[in-house]
């Protein structure tokens, strides 16, 4: 799975203006459609509480937080799977990322377009997941054939067609009626077997309901249609005022926005969900190291051994990995330095085996 999160939608739903707050990066944004060409990119630092309180216990003259690639993609339109609008080069960006953040109008505003004229999030949904569906089912018939074409040709390929083609069957049946794969693909052997198509609709998604100020605190009939159809499909939503972010983004210091987000009720920017939530749907997890020069929170896969995060530092350091000395940062939470983490036997050392865990702080020993 590519380390990134894609924000895709209909035009005009706020894609970008989400995305220039996010990222604080100047993703052009205009009142009509198409506006966003290339895709905008930009590495966003995630949000966490845990590299704050071990900076505060352990000063250290740098500190560096894990990142997570943000890109966002220009509108998707009735019939892109067909290249209407700017369809295809749409289509193919959306491919390289690794889970999709679909952001979902659910604001009244007569002075902003709306592409079909009315806001309908349950059309809007359904209108980019039937687009994604059909780009996928057109990959999933260039397959069928070219398999089918080589099984009649070659035994060892007709055997095992006979588990790959009913896959593909049940896909094609599922998609041709804009039914998500990841909604009918579920087994691991199936989901391995199918990993060289890099099928738009198999990737994860996250709903960005994008409310009025108004809707904040208190969901909209907007926001909640948009949760029923996520519930059904096992998806994460986030609320997000993209105008409130848009003016917390313009602030310059943290206090500030701090000062900001409390004026208007939040205990946190929507964005800082945003962002959490498209780090944990990549699969992706925290551990960090920690000294006087540097506090570093490292990005890793959840699974990963010791040698495999020590590698994420240095290719040395996982060739040459010895031993990791290992506590969590809960115990450096409750017990107040390092030290006292040691003395009251919390710190221990973990072998090529140990699988890491999220919050671990981590100082590894290995042969040069």
């Amino acid at each position: 799975m590519a380390l990134n999160c894609g924000i895709v939608g209909l035009p005009n739903v706020g894609k970008s203006t989400i995305f220039s707050a996010v990222t604080s990066a100047p993703a052009e944004a205009a009142n009509y459609p198409f506006c966003t060409i290339d895709p905008n990119i930009g590495m966003v630092a995630v949000p966490d509480k845990r590299l704050d309180k071990i900076v505060e216990l352990i000063p250290p003259a740098k500190v560096i937080p894990a990142t997570v690639e943000f890109v966002d993609i220009a509108g998707l339109v009735k019939g892109a799977s067909k290249g209407e609008g700017l369809g295809n080069r749409f289509l193919a960006s959306i491919r390289e990322v690794g889970v999709l953040a679909h952001v979902v109008r659910c604001f009244d505003n007569s002075d902003i377009i709306h592409v079909d004229g009315r806001i309908d999030p349950t059309n809007d949904i359904e209108t980019i997941n039937i687009e994604l569906a059909l780009a996928d089912l057109e990959t999933v018939e260039k397959r069928y054939e070219k398999q089918s074409r080589m099984g009649r040709v070659n035994k060892e390929q007709q055997k095992e067609n006979e588990f790959y083609l009913p896959i593909l069957d049940k896909l094609k049946a599922a998609l041709s009626e804009g039914i998500q794969a990841r909604s009918v693909i579920t087994d691991e052997d199936e989901i391995k077997a199918l990993y060289d198509l890099h099928l738009i609709t198999m990737k994860p998604v996250i709903y960005v309901c994008n409310v009025d100020e108004d809707s904040i605190l208190e969901e909209n009939d907007y926001v909640k249609t948009v949760k029923e159809i996520a519930d059904k499909e096992g998806s994460k939503v986030v609320v997000i005022c993209g105008k409130i972010e848009s003016e917390i983004a313009a602030l310059d210091t943290q206090e500030e926005k701090n000062e900001f987000l409390e004026a208007v009720g939040l205990e946190e920017s929507g964005l800082n969900h945003l962002i959490r939530s498209a780090y944990e749907t990549l699969g992706l997890r925290t551990f960090f190291t920690a000294g006087s020069d540097e506090d570093r929170a490292w990005t890793f896969h959840a699974g990963d051994k010791a040698p495999r995060c020590a590698g994420v530092i240095h290719t040395d350091f996982e060739k040459g990995f010895i031993k990791a000395e290992v506590y969590n940062c809960e115990d450096l939470f409750t017990y107040g330095s390092e030290l006292k983490v040691k003395e009251a036997g919390k710190l221990r050392l973990e072998g090529k085996e140990y699988v890491v865990q999220d919050g671990d702080i981590m100082h590894f020993r290995f042969n040069n």
